[in-house]
């Protein structure tokens, strides 16, 4: 048998009356898991009708579609109304299913509450990262786009690159395959701007190769070889950049849900412990 204490407090205007010690509330696993698969099944939802209005707003045709400012302004509040929504109605949900309160302060049994849909988030989230991550993985997993992608691509790459400097000639084959020649100018290109700097003979081994194939001269295929190296340097630092500002919203609008799923629960339980008999 446990033993209450009743301890009498007073406020300003009324007194309060709290029972400590009694069987209290501890956190229920099973409403926070409930609330959880409300999140995660909520956000892929929301996610993908996101992600189809987003494409039927993108269009290849000048002047016409969402500009790419416009679209990433778009997608960010998209992630924080996806995180708003399922957080509220998955905290609410935990919050709701969560055990009634019995010997237990009203501070403490709301902060139990507001716990509970907190958890359910975390629990979503988790859960929702691990099976994206897998599914990156394994659509990536079997191309080239994926070695190039995983931890050990920018390894591969430099091996390639060091394979391929072993049988560079100073007069490059005018007669190998097309694909032969851009796929070893591709990893010439990964190589170097890993690397953030492009050697000289790199350059000038990448404008042979650029005389052989097109037949123009040598200071015309330097100068085609610098153009083509600043514009990749360009691109990789705009995907940096829209890599960056992704992750920022990404992290911003968990937070919010984080918020959003803790209030929801408390909310739930006060809704539950008014309909308690």
């Amino acid at each position: 048998m446990t033993s209450t204490t009743v301890l009498e407090a007073r406020g300003r205007d009324s007194a309060t009356v709290a029972v400590v010690g009694g069987s209290g509330a501890t956190i229920g696993w099973g409403a926070a898991i409930c609330g959880a698969f409300v999140i995660a099944a909520l956000s892929v939802i929301l996610l993908a009708l996101g992600a189809g209005f987003g494409l039927s707003s993108v269009s290849p045709w000048p002047g016409s579609g969402a500009s790419l400012t416009t679209f990433t302004v778009v997608s960010a509040v998209w992630l924080i109304v996806v995180q708003w929504l399922s957080s509220a109605i998955g905290g609410y949900i935990a919050g709701r299913l969560g055990r009634a309160p019995s010997g237990l302060h009203p501070d403490e049994a709301n902060f139990r509450d507001t716990v509970q849909g907190v958890l359910a988030w975390a629990v979503a989230a988790i859960v929702t990262g691990a099976l994206l991550a897998s599914a990156v993985t394994t659509l990536l997993g079997g191309s080239a786009a994926g070695s190039a992608a995983s931890p050990n691509g920018s390894s591969a790459a430099s091996s390639n690159y060091f394979v391929d400097s072993l049988y560079r000639s100073g007069t490059p084959d005018a007669k190998a395959s097309a694909d032969d020649v851009r796929a070893e100018t591709g990893r010439i290109l990964a190589k170097d701007l890993a690397a953030k700097q492009v050697p000289a003979d790199d350059r000038a081994y990448m404008a042979k190769l650029v005389v052989a194939r097109t037949g123009i001269s040598q200071e015309d295929a330097q100068k085609r070889v610098d153009e083509t190296v600043a514009k990749a340097r360009q691109a990789a630092d705009e995907t940096r950049k829209a890599g960056g500002r992704l992750a920022l919203f990404t992290g911003f609008s968990m937070l919010i849900g984080a918020f959003i799923a803790g209030i929801a629960g408390k909310i739930g339980g006060d809704h539950r412990d008014r309909l308690t008999i």
